[in-house]
């Protein structure tokens, strides 16, 4: 087959343009053909023809590639994107509606309010809308999307999952040794310490977490990107984004990530992957995955600061207790490829 991919925007480090390039690796590998729809900022594509899709906005991108009748151009569309027309969606950003409500829950009534009015959601909101009713099929990274699909846009739509995939071996290993990554983030050997990756802070719960991991008596380390004197406190070091997020991870005891919303956090999978006891909540998709008895927790309500202090209490280790072997995981991005390919395939 022809196989389109659709992406809007680009950034050479991000996680949708490496993921793509990887899909149509594994597609040619399997004697498919590729086409990617872009907006103008892509690069060297080198994986099959490129199409350059004008639009600064998400519904203007939708347009202008209607516009170009792309399914004229392939067998098949499979979008990373809200767009009005594809065969397969992959909804990786979750459902922006289930998203609203989860928000709200943490927003003063009138901030509530405006998001009925805000034409960005309006429009993000329609095209979702007709993106999910007008797919062969969605694919969700998780059961918590499933659902969140059927609650909003009806339970006869065709969604399969496919949880997202990472390579475990990048996450395995440190550069160096415990101590002295410990060295590098002037750390003490008997320090208990936290870890919490991601940006978009506000979302994740960032604040959450710092109050969680002083009610614990943790050092609590932050890296990506964000405002951080706006989350400034004793206990908390702030790394800002880094390449190193392995060395990271393994210079911690545990990792926390008390988002408001995650359709399935990758940093989640890749702590989990270096050995780290995970302290989450069930609107993340990786809660799904985790086995309470060895992986970690997963809370009910992310603003619980009581409930995740007790979990850090209850998974960092004290001067007696050994670092937690770390091992793979069988969400391997081979494995996500495999299955997406069979589905548009069938």
């Amino acid at each position: 087959m022809r196989i389109g991919l659709v992406r809007r925007g680009y950034s050479r480090a991000g996680g949708a343009e490496s993921y793509l390039r990887g899909f149509a690796q594994a597609a040619r590998a399997a004697g498919h053909d590729t086409v990617l729809f872009c907006s103008p900022e892509w690069q060297e594509w080198g994986l099959g023809e490129m199409i350059r899709v004008p639009g600064k906005s998400p519904h203007l991108f939708s347009d202008q590639l209607v516009a170009l009748r792309p399914k004229e151009k392939c067998d098949v569309l499979f979008s990373l994107e809200r767009v009005s027309q594809c065969d397969f969606y992959r909804a990786g950003d979750g459902v922006h509606a289930a998203w609203l409500k989860r928000r709200a829950e943490f927003e003063s009534p009138l901030r509530r309010l405006t998001f009925a009015f805000n034409p960005k959601h309006r429009a993000l909101l329609r095209l979702e809308k007709e993106v999910i009713l007008g797919a062969r099929c969605v694919i969700a990274n998780s059961e918590m999307v499933r659902r969140e699909i059927a609650e909003n846009y009806g339970s006869s739509i065709r969604v399969e999952v496919v949880r997202n995939g990472i390579d475990p071996q990048k996450w395995a290993t440190p550069s160096v040794t415990r101590d002295e990554l410990r060295k590098r983030f002037e750390l003490q050997p008997d320090d208990r310490v936290a870890v919490f990756v991601g940006s978009g802070w506000e979302r994740k719960g960032l604040r959450f977490a710092i109050a969680a991991a002083h009610e614990a008596g943790a050092i609590l380390l932050v890296s990506g990107k964000g405002n951080s004197e706006h989350f400034a406190a004793s206990h908390v070091r702030f790394l800002g984004p880094t390449s190193q997020v392995a060395d990271v991870l393994h210079a911690a005891d545990a990792f926390i990530l008390p988002t408001i919303y995650d359709p399935f956090s990758n940093a989640t999978l890749e702590a989990l992957a270096a050995g780290l006891p995970i302290i989450t909540t069930t609107a993340n998709g990786v809660s799904e995955i985790l086995d309470p008895d060895t992986d970690g927790t997963a809370i009910e309500n992310p603003g619980d600061v009581s409930a995740l202090a007790a979990a850090l209490k209850r998974w960092l280790p004290d001067e007696n207790s050994a670092r937690r072997q770390s091992h793979g995981s069988r969400f391997t991005l081979e494995r996500n490829f495999t299955e997406t390919l069979r589905i548009i395939e069938s």
